[in-house]
Order: C-alpha cells, then structure tokens, then sequence
C-alpha cells in the first residue's frame, strides 16, 4: 500500500521523493518573489511553501537534514538570486555557500526541535525560521533579500501592519501556515480532522492574528491630503555608470543633464533633483582638489559649472574620495559610496553609505582571510569605507536621508533617518548591472516596507529601474518605465506627524522570536538531561 494508517505518508520519505519535494518548495519559494516568469510574483505561494522544508526536517535524521539544508539553498537561492551571477564573478558562489552553510546549520535544529517536542514541535520550528529570517540579516553577512514577508509587497491591507511590527509580523503570519500544516500531515491524511481538533487553540489564535491584521490595514493607513508636497524630480539614464571609461562617464553626465533640463524647463519646477547611486562616476572632491587626471578634472569642472546655474539642489550619487591618514602616519585615498547635496554649485551635504555590500563592497577581514581577500581584488572588486553618520539632509521646507542602493532592504536604516529628524526617505540605487526586472522588483519590493513602517513617503532614483514614488501606506504614487532614459516629477507628501511603534523601537519583533527560541530549546533540553539523570539515579 501507498499509505500505511500507522506510518502515515512514510512512501514519500524516500531520499527522491524528498529532494522532488526540496525543489518543489524552492519552485514555491522563488515564485512567491519577483522572478523572470511572474514579474511580481505570486504571494500566496509563500503561505505554502516551507511545508516541504517542515515536513522532512520531521522525518529525517539530524546528518539527512543537514544534506537536504543544502540541497534546499543551492536549489531555491539559485532559483531566486539568479541574477546574482551578473553582479560579480563570484557573488553566486558566495551567496550559495553562505546559505548552504545556514541551511546545514538550520534544517537539523528544525529536525532537533522536533525531537525535543513531539507534540507542538511544529510551533518551535515556525520561531525557529523567523530567528533564522532575522539573524541573516544581522552584521557583516546581512542580506535581507528572501524575507518571507516581502512576498507580500503587494497586499496593501496585509502589509500596514509593519509600522508596529516591521516585516518581521508579515512573516510570522506568512510562515506559519507551513509549520502547522507540515504538523497535520505527520499521521496521514486521515488524521488531519484529529490534529487540527487538537491543536485547534493555536489554529484559531493564528486566525485572530489574521482578522486582526486585515482589520488594521483597513483603518491605519494615514491620511496625508493636508500635508504639504513637494516636487521631486528622479533621472533615470539607463546606463549602468561603471561600465566603460572617461567618454563613458561624459555620456552618462550629459544624458543625466539633458534629462534634469527637461523637469527644470517645466512651469512647475522641481523642489529637488536627484540622480542614482554613483550616477556620477569622477569623485567630485578629489578631482576638484588635487587634479591629478586632466580629463576627470575637465568632467567634473563641467558638471560643478552646470551646477552653479541651478537654483534647484540636486543630490548625486558619487565615489567620495579623500585623503585619511594611516596608522603608519601617511596618507593614502580613501573611497565611500557618497550621496551628496548641491546647492548652486556649492557641496552643502554629504552621506557615506554605511552598510556595504559583503564581499563586493567592504571585506574587513583580510587578514584572517587573505586567500578570500585575494581572489576579490583578482576578480576587480571595488572597495569602499563604511561610513559612520546617519545624515539628515535639511532644506528651508523639508528634510529628507538618502539610504543608498540595498541600504534601503534593512529596516533600521530607514528607522533610524526618520529617528533623528528625515521626514522623506530619497533612496540611490544602481541595479542597471542585473538588466533584470524580477530583481528590480525584488529590490522595490523591500523598499515600500520602508514607507509603512515609518509613515514616510519614499522616493528612488535609479540607473535602470525601479524609479518610483511611495507614499507613506506603500503604495506606488508613480513609477518610471525600466531600462529606459526618462526623468519623472513626483508630488511626494511630506508627512511627518506620526512617529510609528516600529520607528520608536525597531526590530523588536525579530528579537522575541530569537529569544523565544533559544529559551525554548534550553528549557527542553535541560528536562531531558534532568530526566535521564533522575532516571539513572533510580536504577
């Protein structure tokens, strides 16, 4: 028989059939993200698509689960970073080997928390994901794409609830369907009635957190038709501004001008111009102050002429270089990822991008791993210094911070911008190298979480895409045609009157589910050493 009433579905735990169903919920997970065929993705995926992962982690042993870990990041990281490959040479197999090492380390606690409770493990397993979904997103390796949460970019209603709880309470609801159903399956089909009447306390809890949310996003979004607006005007050139040399760099440069003449020509002027990430590629200050590359001087005195005849600021995107001193006491050129403000030619602010790319943008440890370190500079990695100030740019009528290129993927950047004063959130992206729109969409799909957790409006300007407008409940108030040259004018409220719970204190949510876990599991590990000692004393 194909199912046996005491082992279940057991005919489906063969080592096939469980990778079959690795790469069936890899396919879930990948879908439910931006990706080639569905360019927004399908949300409703994501409900659904850990159950693979809960149910073998169930029944495999802790050696199995860690293999089948591997399998699941290799095949739905793959699936979903594709793009990641065109980045940098080695950012696919970067990327994949820190997954796979999480995954090796993840699936077996899954399988572990399991063993420690038979009866409600699957409650463990849902806390345990969501630490996982929150620790990946911590310290040096922090990269917050594949949130379970994000899936959900679209589904206005769902979503407003980050401004209390982050997107860490859109996982939570997302994620634990999975877990529970992966719970109901464990005994076969027939027993579902029976496991969903037992655990029918948690079931219903889940489904008043659901109502309750639904009910949320109905009544909290803001009504900001009193606030006042600016026009903001966003260039997108459509070029991905490394590639190429110094004609390159003056093509970009008078593509970016043309494109800024056509909103500053316009009867309605813009109250800001802003270019993307780097969208300026000589490093303004340098080349101003020391000259050393005529040709680069010659762009940049051209660009900083253009400038001065402007009564409009602009903020551009630019590799800020300066002289530091060394420990040894020389001085040597130091680079950061810089947005920085113009006003009539003159530099009035500068922000210094502080959570760099891993691997790509900043590796801090060369020493402890010179071969690693090796390979990045052979394969013509950029470097950049991270910098230290959450920059609050302020003008007459409004201030706004700039996150710059992933920057705006980690809530408590945004969080802390908004903290000390921003009330817009300007984003500077470059994803024109992907020439991919599922992983400009991806990328967006991050940044609206950024407006509703805050209650600020956002806006992006891009090399290629997605170049938007977000108002303060995330939804797109405009958005510019991808891989195109265009420029478009938004009115952007500026609303700053309500300081949201997510924006007093962070990424708490993220926090109760890890100690929840760690709790969790040393509560039931300690009982079991307890009980084998008491057991022995016995005998």
């Amino acid at each position: 028989m194909l199912l046996d009433k005491e082992k279940g579905f057991r005919w489906l735990l063969t080592p096939a059939l469980k990778l079959v169903a690795i790469l069936i919920g890899a396919l879930l997970f990948a879908g439910s993200f931006p990706n080639p065929v569905i360019t927004d993705g399908i949300p409703f995926f994501a409900w659904l698509a850990f159950i693979p992962v809960f149910w073998i982690t169930r029944n495999s042993s802790l050696a199995g689960s860690a293999f089948y870990g591997i399998a699941y990041a290799v095949s739905a990281y793959g699936l979903f970073n594709y793009w990641l490959s065109v980045f940098h040479p080695l950012a696919g197999m970067i990327v994949g080997g820190i997954y796979a090492i999480y995954f090796a380390i993840l699936f077996p606690l899954l399988t572990f928390s399991y063993r420690l409770y038979p009866d409600r493990g699957y409650v463990l397993q849902w806390i345990l994901w969501l630490s996982y979904e929150y620790l990946r997103t911590l310290g040096f390796l922090g990269y917050p794409y594949g949130i379970s949460g994000y899936t959900q970019w679209r589904m206005m209603q769902i979503i407003q609830i980050a401004d209390i709880t982050g997107v860490w309470g859109i996982s939570a609801l997302v994620v634990f369907p999975s877990a529970y159903i992966a719970a109901s399956l464990q005994n076969g089909y027939k027993n579902i009635g029976k496991f969903v009447l037992k655990e029918k306390i948690i079931l219903f809890a889940w489904l008043i957190a659901i109502a309750c949310s639904l009910v949320y996003g109905l009544f909290s979004p803001v009504d900001y038709s009193k606030s006042p607006k600016k026009r903001i005007t966003l260039v997108q050139h459509n070029n991905d501004p490394w590639q190429g040399g110094i004609n390159t760099y003056r093509e970009n440069f008078y593509t970016l001008r043309r494109l800024s003449d056509i909103a500053l020509a316009s009867n309605n002027k813009p109250d800001l111009v802003v270019w993307s990430e780097t969208a300026f590629i000589p490093r303004i200050f340098w080349h101003s102050t020391y000259r050393e590359d005529p040709e680069a001087y010659l762009l940049v005195k051209e660009l900083l002429e253009y400038l001065a005849k402007q009564d409009i600021p602009f903020v551009i995107g630019n590799d800020d270089g300066r002289k530091e001193s060394t420990p040894s006491g020389d001085w040597e050129r130091v680079d950061y990822n810089a947005a920085l403000l113009y006003i009539q030619g003159q530099e009035r602010g500068l922000y210094r991008k502080r959570h760099l790319v891993p691997f790509t943008e900043h590796f801090p440890y060369q020493k402890q791993f010179p071969a690693i370190y090796s390979a990045l500079k052979a394969a013509d990695t950029h470097f950049w210094k991270k910098g230290t100030e959450p920059t609050v740019f302020r003008l007459p009528e409004f201030t706004f911070s700039t996150p710059i290129c992933f920057e705006d993927s980690f809530g408590y950047i945004s969080r802390q911008f908004v903290a000390n004063g921003a009330d817009l959130l300007v984003n500077l992206t470059n994803d024109a190298w992907a020439k991919s729109l599922s992983a400009q969409n991806q990328h967006l799909g991050m940044a609206i979480f950024r407006a509703v957790e805050n209650r600020r409006s956002m806006v992006r300007a891009t090399a290629s895409g997605q170049t938007c407008a977000i108002d303060p409940n995330g939804r797109i108030i405009d958005l510019g045609i991808p891989f195109s040259e265009t420029q478009i004018t938004v009115e952007v409220p500026i609303f700053n009157r309500k300081r949201t719970i997510y924006t007093r204190f962070g990424d708490y949510l993220g926090g109760i589910f890890l100690t929840a876990a760690g709790l969790a599991m040393v509560s039931a590990m300690r009982k079991k050493i307890h009980g084998k000692l008491h057991q022995r004393v016995r005998t």
